[in-house]
């Protein structure tokens, strides 16, 4: 019994900081981010990655870059020019701290006000747990701490050519940045 007690314990662990880690540089499904790309001609794509609240900015832009730089060389393509970038941050507050309970709506039944039947469910000697400065009040109560959340989705319109890069700042050599960038990308673990 112990034994199946300490297996539930750590698989609950496992699914816990599985849960509470960046987006990996994998492709987006319905239900998770990542990276995604649609065809707008035969050299010009729109590409997308979206990170969770635990993904920084800078991590989302480099995997866009870097997903732009394969998207590149899977068409036979040498380099590609960012015609169009944005970084959108969507910021939420949420409540944390010891009080709050996202499953419990903080009311509680007050007897006292129902009547002359509410004498039955009343006891005058407990008036400290439903006064004004009682053990809990769900009107003043509510929760402690309040936290932001943001996540990040950055999108790029690229364009690429075959050939050598021009001489600008806006064309980037894809083999050089998947050469350069391979180190900082995070895969997702088997």
């Amino acid at each position: 019994m112990k034994r199946l007690s300490l297996v539930a314990a750590i698989a609950a662990l496992a699914f816990t900081a599985a849960c509470a880690t960046a987006t990996p540089y994998q492709q987006a499904t319905s239900s998770d981010r990542g990276f995604s790309d649609m065809k707008i001609e035969d050299n010009r794509y729109q590409v997308e990655f979206s990170g969770n609240s635990l993904t920084d900015r800078k991590t989302v832009e480099t995997y866009l870059l870097f997903r732009a730089a394969e998207i590149t060389k899977q068409n036979g393509f040498d380099h590609f020019r960012v015609v169009r970038r944005d970084t959108d941050a969507s910021t939420r507050v949420i409540p944390s701290g010891a009080a709050y309970s996202p499953f419990y709506d903080h009311f509680h039944l007050n007897y006292r006000f129902f009547g002359p039947r509410a004498s039955y469910f009343y006891d005058p000697y407990r008036r400290v747990r439903y006064g004004r400065f009682s053990y809990y009040d769900p009107f003043w109560d509510g929760p402690i701490n309040y936290r932001e959340q943001t996540s990040y989705v950055a999108s790029a319109e690229i364009v690429m050519g075959k050939g050598p890069k021009p001489d600008d700042v806006a064309f980037f050599d894809a083999d050089q940045v998947i050469f350069n960038l391979a180190g900082q990308i995070q895969r997702p673990a088997p």
